[in-house]
């Protein structure tokens, strides 16, 4: 247990706040707090790709690539095109941002759960988003429809290399989809009768190379897309460690300081997200030291046996 939660356990959450001095420090008490008094055990899924790199927190321009790289691994997002009602084809640019991840989580959990390559948009997702604290209408409903669209558009090449190889899987995340034309005024009605079907390619290496993360947690930092990307990333780094392993500030900045032009205003910020991310994550061990982190084998967010139920 994290030092901020083993503090609440402790003395509890009100007074736990009023040792904290810091306005900051005392919302990360609420949100652990929160944390620890979580009865729900729901399951999400991600692909271990999307651990390793992440999506742009931005909106780029519309026809610009988006390139990231990880510890042995680059990923490359492509804007692509959809069918226009009427004709023609209409651009989208690369998926970004907090919603943009947490579309691609219900998609990726969906896909598992149900083991099919097809997901519904429909009541389920809308069940989920509620669940998630996303509340579908006016702008949040238009973020999601247009993240959404912008995830079944683009391309995604995924490039692993070591001393001796290079290798690259190129696919898109959704090869179809059908959209009915909705018989009500709300535009809420075209969102909810959507299906998509994942590519093939995804869908296998999903099942593949699943990183299991807690939704509860990512329902209390589904704001912040720097702390979605470093507790997916966190999910799937500790608990397969086999001793204490620091990462370099360097290798920090490389993987995660995408719109940072110094490591120096990056630090500040990534170890503010940091601070978030471990809220969410109580078995979580890592300390960050002058050089980079430190990180220790921890528990992965949920029980493996757990997963395995949840999976049913």
């Amino acid at each position: 247990m994290g030092q901020l939660h083993r503090l609440i356990s402790q003395v509890g959450r009100e007074q736990a706040k009023a040792l904290q001095t810091d306005p900051d420090q005392r919302s990360l008490v609420d949100i652990a707090a929160a944390v620890l008094e979580e009865e729900r055990q729901d399951l999400g899924i991600t692909y271990s790709g999307f651990a390793l790199t992440a999506l742009p927190h931005r909106r780029l321009p519309d026809d610009q690539p988006w390139e990231r790289r990880g510890h042995r691994i680059r990923l490359l997002i492509e804007p692509g095109r959809l069918p226009v009602r009427g004709g023609g084809f209409k651009l989208y640019g690369v998926p970004y941002g907090s919603r943009a991840r947490m579309i691609l989580l219900y998609l990726q959990t969906r896909a598992l759960q149900t083991d099919s390559r097809e997901v519904e948009l429909g009541r389920s997702m809308h069940d989920w988003l509620d669940r998630m604290g996303l509340s579908v209408g006016g702008q949040t409903y238009r973020d999601i429809r247009e993240q959404a669209s912008r995830i079944a558009a683009c391309n995604l090449t995924f490039a692993w290399e070591d001393a001796n190889s290079l290798g690259f899987e190129k696919d898109s995340i959704v090869k179809g989809g059908i959209h009915f034309s909705s018989e009500h005024n709300s535009p809420q009605g075209t969102l909810w009768e959507d299906r998509v079907l994942l590519s093939e390619a995804f869908f296998r290496e999903l099942k593949a190379h699943p990183v299991p993360i807690w939704e509860p947690a990512l329902r209390h930092i589904q704001n912040n897309s720097t702390s979605i990307d470093i507790y997916i990333w966190l999910a799937y780094r500790l608990h397969s460690l086999n001793k204490s392993t620091t990462i370099t500030w360097p290798a920090v900045f490389e993987q995660f300081g995408a719109g940072y032009a110094r490591l120096r205003d990056f630090r500040k910020r990534f170890i503010e997200a940091l601070q978030l991310a471990l809220a969410v994550y109580p078995e979580a061990r890592v300390d960050v030291e002058d050089h980079g982190l430190l990180l220790h084998p921890s528990p992965p967010p949920i029980p493996e046996r757990k997963m395995s139920q949840l999976m049913r």
